[in-house]
């Protein structure tokens, strides 16, 4: 059995060897992981993992907060998200977690 990891540079990650051909089959589709690897998708409702302050907003979101809804944007780090009394909110996908 081998351990034989490849960096992939589009995701920044170490992948298994029979994993990174699958993902090279993929180009076209940007994959969209939470910060445990569980993939993300339109719709999904996720939980943040940490405190995160607002910019703009004067406003700190606190480690499990619950947001519904999310929608991605194209890009495989950023998600788009709705939360009450801030508009136009951006997450990082590596703090959340997928419910």
């Amino acid at each position: 059995m081998s351990d034989e990891y490849t960096y992939d540079e589009a995701t920044g990650e170490w992948v298994a060897g029979g994993a990174a051909t699958a993902m090279a089959a993929d180009d076209g589709v940007v994959v969209v992981r939470d910060s445990v690897g569980n993939v993300l998708a339109d719709g999904d409702q996720v939980t943040l993992i940490k405190d995160l302050t607002v910019k703009g907003a004067g406003q700190t979101l606190k480690r499990g907060t619950l947001i519904k809804s999310i929608r991605l944007t194209g890009d495989a780090q950023e998600i788009d998200c709705r939360y009450e009394g801030i508009k136009g909110l951006v997450l990082r996908a590596e703090f959340v977690r997928k419910r």
